[in-house]
């Protein structure tokens, strides 16, 4: 029987390291926070595939322990707001309600909606090689009104194309199915499994 393989996270999101865990542990991988008070990436990147990588690359850079790490960037893309929030999703407004209420705020006279959820992974080496890189969307809409209380972030706002249900009204095995974090992610580990065993 193969090894568990560890990989170490650059992220201090508790609610990814969980979401991460729970699709990843029937295939013997599991994903550990990195806990380093110099963890501090520099996220300047202009897409998620550049803040990704930024952050694998100074997780590895900055731990004392661990071969492998990943991190990943992802973020909400709104027609409307030409894209926006993407990178800044995270820094669109000071916490997680009022990140939401400007989206909706700024969304009040659109009634096209249109959005995509973008989640792109970077798994590096202890010698900051980059390994693999993985990219998931999500597509569906911005609701009117928050909805459902599973999930975190823009979840209770964001209807799945083809589920007139919000991420946040979705279980969570349904949200890991679905989401573009699992999807990037079960694609990343069947090149972990093929690759790294």
């Amino acid at each position: 029987m193969a090894d568990k393989i560890t990989i170490i996270l650059g992220t201090s999101n508790p609610h990814k390291v969980f979401e991460m865990n729970k699709i990843a542990k029937p295939f013997d991988i599991e994903f550990i926070p990195l806990v380093n008070e110099n963890f501090n990436p520099n996220e300047n990147g202009k897409t998620f595939e550049e803040n990704a990588k930024i952050k694998a690359l100074e997780a590895a850079k900055v731990s004392n322990k661990g071969k492998y790490f990943m991190a990943d960037d992802s973020g909400l893309c709104v027609d409307f707001l030409g894209g926006g929030p993407g990178v800044h999703s995270a820094r669109y407004a000071e916490t997680p309600l009022k990140r939401i209420e400007k989206l909706l705020f700024n969304l009040k006279f659109d009634s096209k909606r249109d959005a995509r959820f973008v989640c792109a992974l970077c798994l590096v080496d202890n010698e900051g090689n980059i390994l693999h890189t993985e990219k998931g969307i999500v597509k569906g809409r911005i609701a009117h009104s928050i909805k459902g209380t599973n999930g975190f972030g823009y979840d209770p706002v964001f209807i799945v194309d083809g589920i007139n249900k919000t991420m946040a009204e979705l279980s969570e095995d349904e949200k890991n199915t679905l989401s573009h974090r699992g999807q990037a992610l079960l694609n990343m580990i069947k090149w972990i499994k093929s690759n790294l065993n």
